[in-house]
Formats: structure tokens, sequence, C-alpha cells
């Protein structure tokens, strides 16, 4: 089942953002520091409670998250270039590394997908690191498709 995350799921979050940092470690030690959480306890529990940036869990039968969808209501207005858009950006999503296979990952982009939808959003979008081709393929099976490049020169 996918929800809204409450207070009571932080501490399990604290543990999947330690998964998703390691990842990441994993692929670009030069970058992230890992084992390390991007937020801290106050700091989610500040975007539980706020609207527009929405926090989504993955529970079993059992109540035990499996995963969780960090998303962020994104609008351009009035830019003399970009037309006034309004946008889903997935921050961050995790599946327990345990739970992969389980179709977790599917059930929060697909709730993700219906969340943006019924609030009248153009698109959805999200950063995926070359280091972590697994995500990619994930991403591009859920039909995905690159909007920009992001490169780099290490000096």
């Amino acid at each position: 089942m996918v929800r809204k995350a409450t207070t009571n799921d932080i501490q399990r979050i604290l543990e999947l953002l330690v998964q998703v940092d390691m990842v990441h470690h994993e692929g670009r030690p030069d970058l992230f520091k890992g084992p390390a959480t991007k937020y801290n306890a106050e700091e989610l529990q500040k975007i539980i409670d706020d609207e527009t940036t929405p926090v989504f869990v993955c529970e079993n039968d059992e109540g035990y998250v499996l995963g969780h969808a960090f998303c962020i209501h994104k609008q351009v207005i009035g830019d003399s270039v970009l037309t006034d858009v309004k946008t889903l950006y997935i921050d961050d999503i995790c599946v327990d590394e345990k739970a992969r296979g389980q179709k977790v990952g599917t059930q929060l982009y697909d709730y993700v997908v219906d969340y943006a939808r019924k609030n009248g959003f153009y698109n959805i979008t999200l950063n995926v690191w070359t280091c972590n081709p697994g995500a990619a393929k994930f991403y591009e099976a859920m039909g995905l498709k690159p909007q920009k490049t992001c490169m780099e020169q290490i000096l």
C-alpha cells in the first residue's frame, strides 16, 4: 500500500536515506561521503508537514515501510524563455535493498503519477546519476525519457 508519509515514518525513512546515499557513495565516492542522510529528523518533519513537498511511502501488509518517494512542487511563472508549467519533481525514490524486485518502486511511481495527474501537473521530472544504472533502467521502464543532460569535467 502507498500512502502519504507521517511523523511515525521518519525513523524508517532515515534508514532508507542511508541506503540511497550508499548507492551514490559507491558510485561516486568523490562526491558522496557515505554513510549519511541528506535530511535529519527535524528537516524530515518539516518536509512531511509541507503540502508542496509530499512524501509517499509504500508499506507491506504488516505496515513496514519498504520504500519512499520525495516530491517537490515546482512552477515556472512569467519566465522570459520558459513556459508557465507546473512540474512535480521527484527528489528521491528509494526501495529497500531487501525489497527490490517486488514492484515497490513501480507502486510508488504509479502513485506519484496519479497524484500529479489529480493535482494538475504538466509533467514529472527527476535526476538520475549515471553511477546508478539500475535506477536509470527503472525510470526508462516507467516511461521517462531524458529531458536534459548535466555534464562535468573533473579537474
